[in-house]
């Protein structure tokens, strides 16, 4: 496997562009669209809130009852959530205009939005953004980036990447483009991620390849415990590597759904380290665990822990909140058994041994504690299973970033 540059322009017959078309933003990308050159199997992952945006609610039905899609047009600034039947409505007459400029059927149209919830969608300036997108979409890979910056929020910047495997003697590409910066806790499989790629697979394969990743990739990720009533990830596969068709169980599935978690492990990271003001990504490592549920529930427990994110923020290695947010988890363990590490750029330190602090450095510690990437790692010594999830530090700037989010 070989990381290359780009995004979801990186594989075969993948056009992308990003326009303003003013949804909500002035001065900025806010409408994106990915197409292929030839109709594509679809899968697909979404939110499991009750309060489900009108572009989930119309992905769903695509993804699991046509055959093919062809299309993905997503905006930023609206997210087109709580918004009953006129925003689904508005739904279908996206995909109508898509269909109708690109020359496509319009249940080959998929969409994603992201932004405020409980605002209509202008659809004036949605239809004639179509128009623009659809003009100006290429396969050049800063068309990819285009796209990448123009489904952003929040975000402080794009999050692609792109990998290039080898599936019976063929070339395959596989990239992709996400956002994310608050609301972000996946719970599915306003985060959106959609991946294309070049490799003929079979529909069932790639719906299980990505439901499988899913749940050790973005649901591992929290940034602030809201789960976003827009959750999306989108897959399209349009076969134009033109290696035989991947089909579950085989060899080339296995290869093919190693490159898909790299690609879903990497855009989740992203996500999970651009939280609103966040300084940190925050990785928390479960080891010694006797199963990987046990493991999971741990890991993720200590990352959504509002009390060790602040310590986080403020480089303290405050390890007793690691210890309190492992009880609560729901996995049983004993506590007076559990190793407790902290790692980073500047270093590895052990805080506690058999559940009871060691001479260590408070200084040292802090350092550790102060680099871009924090990484902590919990020994339970139970068995061989392990688990990791993702976060960031909580700082004031959420607050700041999320009390005046609508103005």
């Amino acid at each position: 496997m070989k990381k290359i540059i780009g995004g979801v322009t990186a594989a075969k017959g993948f056009e992308a562009a990003g326009i303003a078309a003013e949804i909500k933003y002035k001065g900025r990308t806010d409408m994106a669209i990915v197409y292929s050159q030839k109709p594509c199997v679809a899968a697909g992952t979404f939110t499991t809130n009750v309060a489900k945006a009108a572009p989930v609610k119309w992905d769903q039905v695509q993804v699991k009852d046509v055959a093919h899609a062809q299309a993905i047009i997503v905006n930023s600034g609206i997210a087109n959530a709580c918004t009953g039947a006129e925003g689904y409505g508005y739904c279908k007459e996206t995909a109508d205009t898509a269909a109708e400029i690109l020359g496509i059927p319009a249940d080959s149209v998929l969409l994603g939005s992201t932004g405020v919830i409980g605002k209509q969608l202008p659809m004036n300036r949605i239809k004639a953004g179509v128009a623009k997108l659809a003009e100006a979409k290429k396969a050049a890979i800063e068309a990819g980036t285009e796209a990448a910056k123009a489904i952003m929020t929040t975000d402080t910047c794009e999050k692609e990447i792109a990998v290039e495997i080898e599936v019976g003697g063929k070339t395959v590409t596989v990239g992709g483009m996400a956002k994310g910066s608050g609301m972000i806790h996946p719970n599915m499989c306003t985060m959106l991620s959609f991946i294309t790629t070049d490799a003929a697979i079979s529909k069932s394969a790639l719906q299980k390849a990505l439901s499988d990743d899913v749940n050790d990739t973005y649901n591992m990720i929290s940034v602030d415990g809201d789960t976003s009533t827009n959750d999306t990830v989108l897959v399209l596969a349009n076969g134009m590597a033109e290696n035989t068709e991947i089909v579950e169980g085989s060899e080339d599935y296995k290869i093919f759904a190693e490159a898909l978690h790299v690609v879903n492990e990497y855009l989740a990271k992203k996500i999970a380290g651009d939280g609103e003001g966040a300084t940190a990504l925050f990785e928390v490592n479960i080891v010694g665990a006797e199963t990987k549920e046990q493991a999971k529930l741990l890991a993720k427990a200590i990352a959504c822990s509002n009390l060790t994110k602040t310590a986080i923020a403020g480089h303290d290695a405050n390890w007793g909140r690691i210890i309190c947010a492992m009880g609560y988890s729901g996995a049983q363990f004993d506590p007076e058994k559990v190793d407790l590490f902290f790692e980073s750029e500047a270093g590895k330190i052990q805080i506690a041994e058999d559940g009871v602090a060691v001479d260590y450095s408070e200084e040292k510690a802090t350092e550790i504690l102060s680099q871009p990437v924090v990484i902590a790692t919990a020994d339970v010594k139970m068995g061989d299973a392990k688990a990791t999830a993702w976060g960031c530090d909580l700082t004031h700037a959420y607050i700041e970033i999320n009390a005046d989010y609508r103005s």
